[in-house]
């Protein structure tokens, strides 16, 4: 991060959507000085990769929320973006407020079922509240399903079943391999083996038929989960950690022209929206070939401000490049695997590396505020 940079007094950045890479760049274009404006439904930060074990552990989830207010004062405004006026430059808020932009950030992310995500715009209160219900719902029910075998369905498992051994955890999942289908095969293959040996039923193949007729996130006895191959699983309690989509209703109107099929924004190597150039999109509504990553979006948000500095004094603009895979998958405060630069990473790395505190220290010093104990 540089030093301040003169700026006309036109010049007002607007970033719409507070996650990893909304706070990235609003914490550059404060450190450069430049006016700016961070608009997010909710009135926190969500530390979204601690918040399985939110789930699961108490107390937990006061340390994955952080106030937006107290980091970026009167640069921050709450509410929700439902267009964007670009004839005017400017963004349309629910409530009829108009906020206008020289250059503009879209980090709108991706939405998905609660636990795993979390974008309700309630009170960071409310929110740590509804994290801790369901810890005593997971505590109360014997039997688990978890459906969805990605990186948040296998972790979650692996959460229920690190402080509850002797729950019966099953995880459905539509393909055979696990996670991202960008892992190595030896980390995909780790991962199945991580979840066997503590003790996880692994029902792979196939995909539940009655998700829309279950009652998610509820203890509930005695609950039929029905899959395309015949089988029956009985459970108590049933979290979904599947059906993340990207955050389009932002944007979707004023840029339907430059729209990926899954409505994340279609953008040039310099993160520009293809046709505009003071328009970026960043994190999971940016349309790149790389998975979805809190540390991507955090890579994006760094050339999206530099290249915005570099057009106010006429340079020439920086590209994005994306780099060969690096993801860790916490399999619970004990144990995890995963890949660094291409290469498979093992236990030792990933638990002192994410395993142990899911990295919520590092948002509590990117917001410049201290966590709670």
């Amino acid at each position: 991060m540089g030093g301040t940079v003169s700026v006309d007094e036109g010049v007002h950045v607007v970033v719409v959507g507070g996650g990893f890479g909304g706070i990235a760049a609003g914490n550059q274009l404060k450190s450069y000085k430049i006016p700016f404006t961070l608009i997010d439904v909710k009135d926190a930060f969500h530390h979204n990769p601690g918040a399985l074990r939110a789930s699961v552990e108490s107390g937990f989830a006061k340390k994955t929320f952080i106030p937006f207010k107290e980091t970026f004062g009167e640069n921050f405004k709450q509410g929700r973006v439902i267009d964007i006026d670009l004839q005017e430059q400017a963004v349309i808020l629910e409530s009829g407020e108009v906020v206008h932009f020289s250059h503009l950030i879209l980090g709108t992310g991706s939405s998905g079922p609660f636990p795993g995500k979390f974008g309700e715009p309630v009170t960071m209160e409310n929110a740590i509240q509804m994290y801790e219900d369901l810890v005593e719902k997971v505590r109360a029910a014997p039997r688990i399903v978890v459906v969805g075998g990605g990186s948040a369905g296998v972790e979650m498992a692996a959460e229920v079943k690190t402080d509850y051994p002797a729950k019966e955890v099953t995880l459905v999942h539509s393909k055979i391999p696990l996670a991202d289908d960008q892992l190595l095969p030896s980390v995909r293959q780790g991962l199945k083996e991580i979840l066997l040996g503590k003790g996880v039923q692994l029902q792979l193949g196939q995909k539940v038929t009655n998700l829309r007729d279950l009652i998610l996130n509820e203890a509930q006895p005695d609950m039929r989960i029905l899959t395309d191959k015949g089988l029956e699983i009985t459970a108590d309690l049933v979290i979904c950690c599947t059906g993340i989509k990207v955050n389009s209703s932002a944007y979707s109107r004023a840029f339907h022209d430059q729209l990926a099929e899954n409505g994340a924004l279609l953008v040039n190597e310099y993160l520009q929206i293809s046709g505009m150039e003071n328009v970026y999109a960043i994190g999971d509504c940016a349309d790149i070939k790389e998975p979805k990553m809190a540390y991507h979006a955090g890579l994006h948000a760094a050339v999206a401000v530099e290249n915005i500095v570099r057009s106010l004094s006429k340079k020439s603009l920086k590209m994005y490049k994306p780099g060969s895979l690096s993801m860790l998958l916490s399999m619970g405060r004990d144990n995890g695997i995963g890949q660094l630069y291409g290469y498979h990473v093992g236990k030792f790395v990933v638990v002192q590396a994410k395993s142990k505190d899911l990295l919520v220290w590092k948002s509590w010093k990117e917001m410049g505020q201290t966590a709670p104990p």
